[in-house]
């Protein structure tokens, strides 16, 4: 499966950008964690549905928009079991370069914040309001 998606991931690498979308035509985003997902599910839902994507970290949150968004197929640099198995379970097709016991958070002195508030929970639908609340604080 990640040869299919290989042009996905040389521009992930080429254009230096944290994730890129195929849903008829490509398109690349900057920012980092899960903003640019979450903007997307909420704003633009309909590229997510059925799309192919290649990002440089998948958490259990960014899956578990990626479920909600129902993408087709995902590629990962690094990406945490947590989010593997929520993936797995809803039938996504996933590749990665890395899998790791959780997602790191940017200090690397703990996990990433979004993976803790999704750690227990066991639907992606469970999780959409914990990272709602968590991109919300963000913006202030």
């Amino acid at each position: 499966m990640k040869e299919e998606l290989q042009d996905l991931i040389d521009l992930l690498h080429e254009r230096k950008c944290s994730c890129v979308l195929r849903n008829g035509e490509i398109y690349t985003f900057e920012r980092r964690g899960v903003e640019d997902l979450y903007a997307l599910l909420r704003e633009q839902s309909g590229l997510l549905l059925g799309a192919d994507v290649a990002d440089k970290v998948v958490g259990k949150g960014a899956a578990a928009l990626m479920v909600l968004g129902r993408v087709r197929r995902v590629y990962a640099d690094v990406l945490s079991e947590p989010a593997y198995g929520l993936l797995f379970q809803t039938g996504i097709s996933v590749s990665y370069g890395r899998l790791v016991s959780a997602i790191r958070n940017r200090a690397g002195n703990g996990w990433c914040p979004v993976e803790t508030l999704c750690r227990d929970k066991e639907t992606a639908e469970e999780c959409l309001p914990l990272i709602a609340g968590f991109v919300e604080r963000l913006r202030i």
